[in-house]
């Protein structure tokens, strides 16, 4: 199976004092860093950052070997760096994407790995995503066949969420691993 990364790191991150790509955990490793280490121990070939706010400063702390990309409507939500992930996805052989956000620096490869076991066997149809505790969160394995249609949907701060709603999804327990919730503050 033939699976991208994505992270998306445009927000301007208001409640978190800042954009949360130039945010670093507690011994200084910034989470752009956190977050592709996961996606590609996850088995991710590649690995793409989508940014947006503070976009040059953001670059610097792009591992080297990954793939940043510009969502230069990234004010308008997280629908606008969907859409530049999902787009520059596009331009590889990638059967499915595993997203994820910039801001879950607990989330684990293991989770990445479970969730992207379950599209083993039609990893281009299928749509997966991790459960925290009953709640839905990321990665997120969304099958190359959707990515069109994820795009069209996806509008203001809400991403793929109303398609994962209205779409058969399997959800992936993950609460054993941690790492579901996102760091607003």
């Amino acid at each position: 199976m033939d699976v991208t990364g994505v992270v998306l790191a445009a927000g301007a991150g208001e409640r978190a004092g800042g954009a949360k790509a130039l945010r670093t955990a507690p011994d200084g490793t910034p989470w752009l860093s956190i977050a592709c280490e996961a996606l590609r121990d996850a088995g991710c070939r590649e690995v793409i950052v989508v940014l947006g706010a503070q976009a040059e400063e953001a670059a610097t702390l792009v591992p080297r070997g990954t793939l940043p990309v510009v969502a230069t409507d990234w004010h308008e939500g997280q629908s606008a760096s969907l859409k530049v992930g999902l787009a520059a996805a596009a331009t590889s052989s990638a059967d499915a994407v595993l997203l994820t956000l910039v801001d879950l620096p607990g989330q684990t490869a293991a989770a990445g790995r479970r969730v992207m076991a379950v599209g083993a066997d039609d990893p281009r149809g299928t749509l997966a995503r991790a459960h925290y505790d009953g709640a839905p969160g990321h990665p997120v394995l969304l099958g190359r066949d959707h990515w069109t249609e994820i795009a069209q949907s996806a509008e203001g701060d809400r991403g793929a969420r109303e398609y994962l709603r209205d779409h058969l999804v399997f959800e992936v327990d993950c609460s054993d691993l941690g790492g579901g919730a996102d760091q607003d503050v």
